[in-house]
């Protein structure tokens, strides 16, 4: 499963990659990567078209199970998936900040 650390995520969000967040609203309330789109895992069935097919969606969780499971599922429907490993806690013990509050409806 193609995986990448916190350093390249940054690299990737950078350059505008897309981030999907698969975590519970209220977990993504509580913190989240700048710019991740919240995509409950529980959700994914119903709303993956919702994700883009032509580019690298980086996909992360609060430590990396919930966002590999995300993972190995939509790249088996086609997608182009890479999983956070340590997800959010990876990100926030790194020293990088982090945006509170619920998910743009």
């Amino acid at each position: 499963m193609p995986e990448v650390d916190v350093d390249a995520l940054d690299e990737a969000l950078a350059s505008g990659a897309p981030v999907v967040d698969v975590r519970t609203p209220e977990e993504y309330g509580q913190g989240h990567v700048a710019g991740a789109v919240l995509l409950p895992l529980g959700e994914l069935g119903q709303r993956h078209a919702e994700l883009p097919t032509d580019r690298e969606v980086y996909v992360i969780c609060q430590s990396g199970g919930r966002s590999a499971a995300a993972v190995a599922a939509l790249n088996q429907h086609g997608y182009r998936t890479t999983n956070v490993a340590g997800g959010t806690s990876a990100w926030v013990e790194s020293g990088r900040p982090v945006v509170e509050g619920p998910a743009a409806r």
